[in-house]
């Protein structure tokens, strides 16, 4: 269908077709025109099926449909987008500002990592639409730096990964400055029973959408596990990049310590490469994310969370160096390659000790994902699967990032939180001085009862 049969505005259509984008996609044509309707929605989507624009072209229209001349006075905050890390906090303030591009609406976004002064003095001259990651935004709230009381509609995006994130708390207080009466759009890319209970708080008979079944694949995405030794990951990985010539790829490792070290170890294989991460500055994620995107470094090693804003339609390639012990968080990463309508491959490197977790994927997905042993790279039989302690094997020597017990889903939960290299309870921030205290856009630890006695992870 195209975007002139769903009721939007000549403008909005102009800047879609500058966009390069003639037919919606299916959220899009299920999405916009109920949102157009007023309606509040609750939306299960993948990453890469076209959420961004299904929210935003239907919400740049109400909002112009009671549009006041801004005149002297500082317009206030009418339309508020909630994400959960600054990558896609910058991802969907830039497309709100493509396809907003010929309405005289104000779009700003915030987020921890950067200086709040400035963020404070661009808001003092007033926006439209206000793009933000929550604890950021609560910080500006509670400094009554921005007004929330005339917001129109509120959108919370990937709303699963932010209740991963710790953020529920935050949330509930940010609710407390808007105006009960509001439209209220959640897209998820999971339904857990948290992600159930908040939208029964939030949404008021809400409209129900779901264009991808629930904890699927993407569809266009070819999966393939190659069964390896741990010692002899980085080696494959090397040898399989440079055998096959990608030339653009992304690999998620557990940790931040994992990803620097694999990064510098690919770069001395003779691979460009850079590391993705929560210790790293904003301005440091943001420039290796666009050497990434304009094909100077073939190699982006992220992990999950630092992740969660990478958009690029045509990403071929994405490689799970280690697994990660929450089966839902692979179907994330996955979902980062074949967006859009392009295919795309991902990989993953699984030793024994992984494959319990191998199999958790699995029971998530209901199907196997099929193996492959590289030759040459056969694993060795007498090798026993190790205990994941700490983000690390033991006995694993330093320079191959380490891996996760298996443990009940909601341990694993807690550890991919703490031990796995977010945050281990002594964190005081960003490592490189870009901490704004407190409360920025990072996430709180998983375990509710210890939110108080801990420094936020840094994402």
């Amino acid at each position: 269908m195209s975007f002139e049969n769903l009721g939007l505005s000549a403008e909005l259509i102009r800047a879609v077709n500058e966009k390069g984008y003639t037919e919606a996609t299916p959220i899009q044509i299920k999405a916009i025109p109920v949102i157009l309707q007023g309606r509040d929605i609750m939306a299960g989507a993948q990453t890469g099926t076209g959420k961004t624009a299904g929210f935003t072209l239907p919400l740049l229209q109400r909002l112009m449909e009671n549009h006041q001349p801004r005149g002297k006075s500082r317009p206030p905050v009418r339309a508020l987008v909630l994400v959960p890390t600054r990558e896609l906090a910058a991802q969907v303030s830039d497309s709100i500002e493509a396809y907003g591009k010929h309405l005289p609406l104000r779009t700003n976004v915030v987020f921890g990592g950067v200086s709040i002064n400035a963020q404070m003095h661009k808001l003092q001259r007033g926006v439209d639409i206000l793009v933000a990651t929550p604890g950021r935004l609560l910080d500006l709230a509670t400094k009554n730096a921005v007004t929330l009381s005339m917001v129109e509609i509120l959108v919370l995006d990937e709303a699963d990964r932010m209740l991963d994130m710790g953020f529920i708390r935050d949330i509930r207080k940010i609710l407390a400055f808007l105006p009960k009466q509001r439209q209220n759009l959640l897209f998820s890319a999971t339904f857990s029973g948290d992600i159930k209970q908040l939208a029964d708080s939030l949404l008021h008979s809400p409209v129900s959408i779901e264009v991808a079944r629930q904890n699927a694949a993407a569809e266009l995405v070819s999966q393939l596990v190659h069964p390896v030794d741990r010692v002899r990951k980085r080696e494959l990985l090397s040898h399989i990049i440079s055998t096959n010539q990608w030339k653009q790829v992304l690999v998620f490792t557990r940790t931040k310590h994992g990803a620097n070290r694999l990064s510098e170890q690919l770069a001395t294989d003779g691979l460009s490469s850079a590391a993705i991460h929560g210790n790293k500055s904003q301005g440091a994620r943001t420039s290796a994310l666009a050497d990434f995107k304009s094909g100077k470094t073939r190699v982006l090693v992220a992990t999950d969370i630092a992740a969660r804003g990478i958009d690029i339609d045509q990403l071929p390639h994405v490689v799970n160096f280690e697994l990660p012990n929450v089966p839902e968080d692979y179907v994330h990463r996955i979902g980062r390659t074949g967006r859009a309508g392009n295919e795309g491959q991902a990989v993953s490197l699984v030793c024994v000790d992984e494959n319990q977790l191998l199999k958790d994927i699995e029971k998530l997905l209901k199907q196997e994902v099929k193996k492959e042993v590289i030759p040459g790279f056969e694993p060795n039989p007498l090798i026993k699967a190790e205990p994941i302690i700490n983000g690390r094997s033991q006995g694993s020597p330093r320079g191959n990032a380490g891996h996760r017990q298996a443990q009940k889903p909601q341990a694993r939960r807690t550890e991919h939180r703490g031990a796995g290299g977010y945050s281990n309870g002594n964190s005081s921030g960003n490592s490189n001085g870009n901490s704004d205290g407190n409360r920025s856009d990072q996430g709180k630890p998983a375990n509710r009862n210890s939110v108080r006695s801990r420094s936020r992870p840094s994402y």
